[in-house]
């Protein structure tokens, strides 16, 4: 008989050392140690976690962040990299599956960042690499648009997993390809907060998604929101107390971790940092399917077709070289023809 995982996984309600790639690296290192100790085999962390969320373009114009900009694409993270490898290792020396959200740089252009989740596994091999789709709204002052490359759900030890970062789990299409995967455990990753007006709040956005995709894929959900502590406030406020206020006084997004039916698995996290833990067991997916099972039986793809494009979204494809040019050693004497000179007369 066909049994599937049973595991405990750690949702982390934590702040990162704002905009210090070396310091996050370090503190996320030690919240896997304390989390592993306690028995987790999995470890989930926020949205854009190494170094930080660019809250500040919620709280001034944009012409007055340049400066922030600047320095969260010199601590941009590449993948792989030198933090990669580290989370890779400790994943594979304490037998655990790391989610980590990270801002993304790329050697085609040191201005460019995205918004990536990377999911390491247990033996240490980096087992997706999702950049997200479209940043929302004020986000793309910051982030590129990502592709449909990390659109995967990957077999591991624990399960069928996919993620999804911040908007993207309201988007039904992207939802709907994990769904198709068979996907039984999803993360979902957001910021602290969102400031963007228009009386949305994204705390209950987070609830309202999380119950919508344990319901609709019949999965369990592990939704990671950041925390910010008092110090990176102060960093974000430079010393301007309304501003400091209005960080004090924003809504908190909340942790939770949610079972197939939309149960919690563990209590919420909202004010204060800590580690968030639940036990799932994946076998209590099956019965939920065959109530509604959007990737089966309840579906008709006879009717409905949805095509992803999970190719990379790269800057420039070089065509097949067909010949090469000879070396040429160069002759620097003052006597020497200039064969970089576009006129006939200069190599006579």
């Amino acid at each position: 008989m066909r049994t599937y995982p049973k595991f405990k996984v750690a949702a982390m309600h934590a702040s990162p050392v704002f905009l210090d790639t070396a310091k996050t690296v370090e503190k996320a290192c030690a919240l896997i140690e304390e989390a592993v100790d306690n028995g987790a085999n999995m470890v989930v962390f926020p949205e854009a976690f190494i170094p930080c969320f660019p809250i500040w373009h919620s709280l001034r114009a944009p012409g007055l962040n340049h400066d922030y900009f600047r320095r969260l694409a010199a601590a941009a993270v590449h993948v792989p990299g030198p933090e990669i490898r580290r989370l890779a290792e400790l994943a594979k020396r304490r037998d655990v599956v790391i989610s980590m959200g990270i801002n993304e740089g790329t050697t085609a252009s040191i201005g460019c960042l995205w918004n990536t989740n990377i999911l390491i596994g247990n033996d240490g091999r980096l087992l997706n690499h999702h950049r997200k789709i479209v940043p929302t709204y004020m986000e793309k002052l910051t982030w590129a648009n990502g592709d449909g490359a990390g659109l995967h759900v990957v077999e591991t030890s624990l399960g069928r997993i996919g993620a999804l970062i911040c908007a993207e789990n309201c988007n039904p299409l992207a939802r709907h390809a994990l769904i198709a995967q068979g996907e039984q455990v999803h993360i979902a990753t957001y910021p602290s907060s969102w400031m963007s007006g228009g009386g949305m709040s994204l705390a209950e956005g987070v609830r309202i998604r999380t119950e919508a995709h344990c319901t609709e894929a019949k999965v369990f959900t592990i939704a990671a929101s950041m925390y910010l502590t008092g110090k990176a406030k102060d960093i974000l406020a430079e010393g301007d107390m309304q501003i400091r206020e209005k960080l004090e006084a924003s809504e908190r997004n909340p942790t939770m971790i949610m079972g197939p039916s939309a149960e919690l698995k563990a209590s919420v996290l909202r004010d204060e940092e800590g580690i968030l833990y639940a036990d799932i067991d994946v076998n209590d997916c099956i019965l939920q399917k065959q109530f509604h099972d959007l990737s089966g039986y309840m579906n008709r793809f006879d009717i409905f077709n949805l095509t992803v494009d999970r190719s990379t979204n790269d800057p420039v494809t070089f065509a097949p070289v067909r010949g090469r040019r000879e070396h040429v050693d160069l002759d620097l004497t003052e006597d020497a023809p200039n064969i970089w000179s576009r006129s006939p007369q200069a190599a006579e």
